[in-house]
C-alpha cells in the first residue's frame, strides 16, 4: 500500500479493498456498472471478451479499466466460474446523499467455482462440489461440501490410488490444498485448485469451527471425532466457505464420514473406463447416466449420478430399492408420480439459496408450487405398500402452514428480483397495502376533493389532475377563473385554463411521493421477515427435498426398466455372477441392428474366463456389460438381462485400453502396468476384475510373460472373479493347467474378403485372430496387407515364434501363425495376371477360368 496517497480518493478506496482480496477479480460498483481496474481489468477483458479502456490517471499513469452493466453481471460471473476463476462483488453500502468523498463500499460476497448457489451459474443436472485435501504420514484427509444442498462429507483414503478414485468420483469444481502439499500431481489439470496457508488446516481450529457451525459441544455425535486428517480438511473448507459467503449457513447442519465398508469400491481408472457419467472423450453422451437419466427433477438427476458412482453392498438397502422400483413398475404408478414430481423443480437448491438469504422471488414461487403438489403426491404414494416408499412419503408429507404462508405472501407471477418491489401479494400486510394505495394515487381522495370543491365554489369546470412535472393540481376553465377563491395559489396558466394548488392537495402530493419509497422499504423489510418465518422449517424442507429426489430416482428407474426391458437382479449370499442374456445398456441403445445378448457364469469353480476372438468381435463390450450389470445391481436398479443372480461384490476393477499420460511423463505401457499393479495389490476373492489385453505395450516376450503371470496370480493367489481378454493364444492353455479357469471366445465368419462378426460368446478357445482381415476392413492399403502376409510366412519359416511360448505349456508356433487367413487360389491367380500384356481373347478366357475356380 506504499504510495497510495498519490492516488485519487476513489482509487485509494479501491486499492484498500483490493489489498484485502488479492487473489480474486474485484467487481467494484460505480453507478450502473461494475468496474475492474489495473491487472483485474486486463485479465477480465481476456476472460470475458470485454473491451479494455482507460480511466483518467492515477499516480501519474492512465488506469486500465473494464466494466460490465450491473443488471447482466450473472452471465459474466457464469463465464468466470466455468473457467475456474473467482470474483468479489463490491457494493456501495453508504448513502451517496450524505457521503463526504467516495461512497462507502464493501465486498458483500465472493463468487468461487465451488461455492456458487445462483441458478444462472450452475449446471442443474450435475453436483457442484468444493473440496479440501490434506496429507500427513501417508494418510489423506478429504472433505467435500455441496453448498447447494448442505451435504458435508469427509473421508480418509489410505493410498494415493484411493485418493485418486475419490477425486475422480467427486470431481470438485474447486479444491483447497495446503501450500506444502507433497503430491500436487494428484490434481494435475484441475481448474479450481487453490493453495491455502498451512495454518488453515489446524486440527483444533477445525474442531472449533465445526462445533460452532453445528451448535454442538463436540463431534462425537457425527461419528467423525477420530478422523483427524479428514477434520483438518473439513476445517479449512468451512472457514473458506464462511469467508466467501459472508452470511450464516444454517443449511449445513451435520458432517458425515464416508467409509468404504458399505460401498463397492471403484478406482479412478474403472470409473473412467465404464463411462458412468462422462465418456472417454470428456462429454456426457453415450454414458450410463445418459441412458438411465429420465428423471423429472434436476435434484433427482444429481442423486442418480451419485448412486451410480457409489454402488452399495448392503443387501437390505438394495432390496428395499428394488422392491420400490418393482412396485412402481408393476403398478404403472411411475407415470403419475413423475407427472407430479415435475412440479417440484429444484427444491434442494432453492432451499440452499433460502438458507444463504439469496433466494429470489421466483425461487419462493417455485417452492410454493412444490408445496402445493405434496398432497397429490401423498395420495398417490398412499396406495403403495412398500416400506421404503412409505418412509419417503412421510418425509414428503404436506406442509399446509408453509404452503398457506407462501400463497398469501407472494403474487402469482413475481418479478425476477425484489429490487423494484411488487412481489408481496395484496392482503398480506395491511400497512403495505395502505402505502401502495397512496402510491398508486389514492383516486378516492381525489374524487372526493374534486366533488366538494366544485360544489362549495359552484365551479362546474373544476377538475383535479396529475402530471409528472407539476404533480397534483386543480384545473379551472378560463371562463370560470373569476369564481376561484383567494386561497387557491396559481401554478400554471394554459391557453384555455388555469391550474392551481391548495394546501390539502400539496399535503396529499407529499404523502403519495413519500409513500412509494415507504412501500418499497416496507416490502423489503417484510421480504426479509418472510425468510425468518421460513428458516425454522429448513430441516423439514431439506428432508422433504431429499425424499422427493429419491422418489424421483426410483420412479425413473422403474420407467427405464419398463421401457428398456430390464429384469430384477436376485442378490444372493454366495459369491458369483450368473447372467442370462445380458446386454450392454449403452451399446444396445446406439446400435441400429439388434444387440446380441450373451450369458456369463462366474463362481468359485469357474472364477476366471480367458476370452479370445477377433478385434471388433465384441470382447470389450462383453466384459464391460458384465461390470455394468454388476454395478447396476449394486445401485439397486433393474438390469439389462433376462435373469441375473449376483453375490456380494467388494470392488470392481477394469484395465481396458490405456493412453499415454504424457503430462506426467508416463507411456501407455507405464499407465497399463500401474493400473495392473493396483489390481494385483488390492483385488480380493469378492472382486470383479476385467483385464483387457495385458502386456500389449511392450515386446511380445515380455508382454506374454506378464500376461501369463498376472493371470496365474489372479486365479491362484487372489481367486478373484476375472474376465481376461487376450490375443496371446498361449494363454488358452491355462485352463488345462489350473482349476477354476475356462476358455470362451467370440467368433467371426469369413466369406472371401468379407468378415462378419458374430458377437456371440461360445465356450472354448477361438480358432483364428483375423488380424489382417480387420486391418483390411479398416482400409489399410492392400499392398501393405500383402507385404504383411509375406513377412508372416518368413517368420513362420524361421520358427521365430519358438521362444514366445513358456516351455511345455502353450501351443506351438505353427498353430498360432496359421491363424492369419491364407490367400485363396483365386487371389493368387489374379496376382499373376498382367492385363496390359493380354489380348481381349486371352482376357476373356482368363475370366472364365477364374469363374470356374470360384
Amino acid at each position: 500500500m506504499k504510495g497510495i496517497e498519490k492516488h485519487t480518493p476513489m482509487m485509494q478506496q479501491f486499492l484498500k479493498i483490493k489489498a484485502e482480496n488479492p487473489d480474486v477479480l474485484l467487481f467494484y460498483r460505480m453507478g450502473d456498472f461494475y468496474e475492474l481496474f489495473f491487472d483485474d481489468a486486463k485479465q477480465a477483458s481476456q476472460l470475458l471478451d470485454i473491451s479494455l479502456t482507460k480511466r483518467g490517471s492515477s499516480n501519474g499513469q492512465p488506469i486500465p479499466m473494464a466494466g460490465v452493466p450491473y443488471h447482466s453481471i450473472e452471465g459474466y460471473l457464469a463465464k468466470l466460474v466455468q473457467q475456474g476463476v473467482s470474483a468479489a462483488i463490491c457494493e456501495q453500502i453508504g448513502d451517496p446523499a450524505t457521503s463526504k468523498g467516495p461512497v462507502e463500499r464493501k465486498v458483500v460476497r465472493i463468487i468461487t467455482p465451488g461455492t456458487v448457489s445462483d441458478e444462472a451459474l450452475l449446471n442443474e443436472r450435475h453436483d457442484n462440489l468444493i473440496a479440501a485435501i490434506y496429507h500427513d504420514n501417508g494418510t489423506f484427509g478429504y472433505a467435500t461440501l455441496d453448498i447447494t444442498s448442505g451435504r458435508f462429507m469427509l473421508t480418509e483414503p489410505e493410498t494415493e490410488e484411493a485418493m485418486q478414485a475419490e477425486l475422480q468420483r467427486t470431481s470438485p469444481a474447486e479444491l483447497l490444498y495446503p501450500e506444502d502439499f507433497a503430491l500436487p500431481g494428484l490434481f494435475h489439470g484441475l481448474k479450481g485448485a487453490r493453495r491455502r496457508p498451512v495454518w488453515e488446516f489446524d486440527l483444533d481450529t477445525a474442531r472449533q469451527q465445526l462445533t460452532m457451525q453445528f451448535g454442538t459441544r463436540d463431534l462425537v455425535g457425527f461419528g467423525v471425532e477420530q478422523a483427524e486428517h479428514g477434520l483438518c480438511a473439513a476445517g479449512c473448507l468451512m472457514q473458506y466457505v464462511k469467508d466467501t459467503q459472508r452470511t450464516a449457513l444454517p443449511h449445513i447442519r451435520a458432517i458425515t464420514q464416508d467409509t468404504k465398508d458399505h460401498a463397492v469400491i471403484l478406482d479412478a481408472a474403472t470409473r473412467r473406463n465404464l463411462e458412468l457419467t462422462q465418456n472417454l472423450a470428456g462429454g456426457f453422451d453415450n454414458t450410463l447416466a445418459s441412458v438411465l437419466d429420465q428423471t423429472a427433477t434436476p435434484m433427482g438427476s444429481r442423486l442418480l449420478k451419485r448412486w451410480l458412482h457409489q454402488p452399495i453392498r448392503d443387501q437390505k438397502q438394495l432390496n428395499e430399492r428394488l422392491d420400490a422400483i418393482g412396485s412402481f413398475k408393476d403398478s404403472g404408478m411411475f407415470v403419475d408420480v413423475a407427472g407430479v414430481l415435475r412440479h417440484m423443480g429444484d427444491l434442494e437448491r432453492i432451499l440452499a439459496r433460502l438458507a444463504l438469504r439469496s433466494a429470489r422471488p421466483r425461487d419462493l414461487a417455485r417452492m410454493r408450487t412444490a408445496l402445493q403438489h405434496l398432497p397429490e403426491l401423498g395420495e398417490l404414494l398412499a396406495e403403495m405398500p412398500e416400506p421404503r416408499i412409505g418412509e419417503l412419503a412421510q418425509f414428503a408429507a404436506p406442509m399446509d402452514d408453509l404452503c398457506d404462508l407462501l400463497e398469501r405472501a407472494i403474487i402469482e407471477n413475481p418479478p425476477v428480483v425484489i429490487r423494484d418491489g411488487g412481489v408481496l401479494a395484496p392482503g398480506y400486510n395491511a400497512e403495505l397495502d395502505e402505502w401502495r394505495d397512496l402510491a398508486e394515487g389514492a383516486t378516492k381522495f381525489l374524487e372526493e376533493l374534486e366533488a366538494s370543491e366544485r360544489e362549495r365554489h359552484d365551479i362546474d369546470s373544476l377538475k383535479v389532475g396529475f402530471n409528472q412535472v407539476h404533480g397534483f393540481y386543480i384545473q379551472v376553465s378560463r371562463g370560470q377563473s373569476h369564481l376561484v377563491p383567494s386561497h387557491y395559489i396559481r401554478r400554471q396558466t394554459l391557453k384555455n385554463a388555469e391550474r392551481y394548488i391548495i394546501p390539502e392537495l400539496k399535503e396529499h402530493e407529499d404523502k403519495v411521493l413519500n409513500s412509494k419509497s415507504k412501500a418499497l422499504a416496507l416490502e423489503k423489510k417484510l421480504w426479509e421477515e418472510l425468510f425468518d418465518q421460513l428458516l425454522p422449517h429448513l430441516e423439514q424442507l431439506q428432508n422433504a427435498a431429499s425424499a422427493l429426489s429419491e422418489l424421483d430416482v426410483l420412479a425413473n428407474l422403474a420407467e427405464r426398466a419398463d421401457t428398456l426391458n430390464y429384469c430384477r437382479p436376485e442378490l444372493v449370499e454366495e459369491a458369483g455372477i450368473d447372467i442370462t442374456a445380458g446386454r450392454h445398456p449403452v451399446v444396445e441403445q446406439v446400435l441400429s441392428e439388434p444387440f446380441i445378448a450373451n450369458p456369463i457364469s462366474l463362481h468359485r469353480d469357474r472364477r476366471m474366463l480367458i476370452i479370445t476372438g477377433p478385434n471388433m468381435g465384441g470382447k470389450s463390450t462383453y466384459m464391460r456389460q458384465t461390470a455394468l450389470i454388476a454395478l447396476l445391481a449394486h445401485v439397486g436398479s433393474f438390469v439389462p438381462a433376462e435373469a441375473v443372480k449376483i453375490g456380494p461384490l467388494d470392488r470392481i476393477f477394469t484395465r481396458i485400453g490405456a493412453s499415454d499420460d504424457l503430462a506426467s511423463g508416463r507411456s501407455t505401457f507405464m499407465v497399463e502396468m500401474t493400473e495392473t499393479a493396483n489390481i494385483l495389490h488390492n483385488a480380493t476373492q469378492n472382486s470383479l476384475v476385467l483385464m483387457d489385453e495385458i502386456g500389449r505395450g511392450t515386446s511380445t516376450y515380455d508382454g506374454l510373460s506378464l500376461a501369463w503371470a498376472s493371470a496365474e496370480w489372479l486365479a491362484d493367489k487372489i481367486a478373484a472373479m476375472t474376465l481376461f481378454a487376450t490375443h496371446y493364444f498361449e494363454l488358452t492353455e491355462l485352463p488345462s493347467l489350473m482349476d477354476g479357469l475356462a476358455n470362451v471366445h467370440l467368433d467371426a465368419v469369413e466369406h472371401g474378403d468379407e468378415i462378419a462378426f458374430m458377437h456371440a460368446v461360445q465356450e472354448g478357445a477361438a480358432s483364428k485372430s483375423y488380424g489382417l482381415a480387420v486391418a483390411s476392413l479398416a482400409g489399410v492399403p492392400k499392398s501393405v496387407i500383402k507385404r504383411a502376409k509375406t513377412k508372416l510366412k518368413q517368420l513362420e519359416a524361421s520358427g521365430h515364434q519358438q521362444a514366445m511360448s513358456p516351455a511345455n505349456s502353450a501351443p506351438q508356433p505353427e498353430h498360432q501363425l496359421s491363424l492369419i487367413p491364407e490367400p485363396s487360389e483365386v487371389e493368387e491367380a489374379l496376382a499373376n495376371i498382367n492385363p496390359d500384356e493380354m489380348t481381349p481373347r486371352q482376357a476373356l478366357d482368363e475370366l472364365y477360368r477364374l469363374k470356374a475356380l470360384m
